[in-house]
């Protein structure tokens, strides 16, 4: 449904905003949707102490574990409502991709109140939830403010810290009627190879280097041919006593060729595929993994690597 992320300096009252924002959905989807929840994550949700940010490896840690949990309950028929600083542009840029991932609308709620506010607040804060004094400074002197300019932190609500009527219908609107950001490349999730895409990559890169050298010690090769090779997985091309076979064509040059030649074209289609298989890299979108795909992509890089064209 929604991700809405609560942005602020550190004690200016951004989850009094977030209670707000939760309240006023809860009532409003009670009538309207019923099957929709709402939810609010936060840093005491997740049991992360304020003194996580007077290290900052203990702030990326607690960054990591909030992000998780956003992760976790991000969905279709949930407003998720982040309660944090979430004062580093680049991680609401994260939030705004793993949203699109979702395929969730996004808005950003600025909680604006001065230093001086902040600091009063969390002087007078009894309940073990203060900051230190110095990591408040170091916090609000870090923070990126939000801009309406970036699509990461667009639509944008800033409610200051005394406003009594903070604009939650239009905030409604937003995450409710607003626009869906499809996926793009940057944010869609990358397929991942099988579990046995290296076996299969070398078992018919070398199927195929043999039957070349096979081909060639009957006989002169040259121009387009068409190798039969044995194949581990069943298929459509079954040989005389049942077996699979693949059956794949290529074209080569009218020479000799030389078993060193083919093995090191091999290596270097093998490393680029095992690299694929390791990052989950798509080769602009789509990887075949199979027999026959793996023996198409490898007759192509051969004719390509010997100079011979399709």
């Amino acid at each position: 449904m929604a991700l809405i992320t609560i942005s602020g300096y550190p004690s200016s009252g951004k989850s009094t905003r977030a209670a707000q924002i939760h309240d006023y959905f809860s009532s409003s989807l009670q009538s309207s949707s019923p099957q929709l929840k709402v939810k609010v994550i936060s840093d005491d949700d997740l049991t992360i102490d304020r003194a996580s940010y007077d290290d900052s490896l203990q702030e990326k840690t607690a960054r990591a574990t909030l992000f998780t949990a956003i992760t976790r309950h991000i969905a279709r028929d949930t407003i998720l409502v982040v309660d944090g600083m979430n004062y580093i542009k680049g991680f609401r840029y994260q939030l705004y991709c793993k949203a699109r991932e979702a395929g969730v609308r996004v808005a950003t709620v600025y909680v604006l109140a001065t230093p001086d506010q902040c600091r009063k607040w969390n002087d007078e804060r009894i309940d073990g939830k203060r900051y230190k004094p110095e990591t408040l400074d170091a916090l609000i002197q870090r923070f990126e403010e939000p801009s309406s300019m970036v699509r990461w932190d667009a639509p944008l609500f800033t409610i200051a810290w005394d406003d009594t009527s903070p604009p939650l219908e239009r905030i409604s609107d937003a995450v409710t009627t607003g626009i869906v950001k499809p996926p793009n490349v940057g944010t869609q999730i990358t397929p991942k190879a099988p579990t046995d895409a290296l076996r299969t990559l070398e078992h018919t890169t070398n199927a195929l280097v043999s039957a070349l050298m096979t081909a060639q010690a009957a006989g002169p090769l040259g121009g387009a041919i068409v190798l039969t090779l044995d194949a581990v997985e069943p298929n459509s091309n079954a040989g005389a006593d049942g077996s699979s076979v693949l059956r794949i064509r290529l074209t080569l040059p009218h020479r000799a060729l030389t078993l060193s030649e083919l093995q090191r074209l091999k290596r270097q289609f093998v490393a680029a595929r095992r690299k694929a298989v390791t990052l989950g890299s798509t080769e602009k979108g789509r990887v075949e993994w199979g027999e026959e795909g793996v023996g198409r992509a490898f007759a192509e890089f051969l004719e390509e690597g010997l100079g011979v064209g399709r």
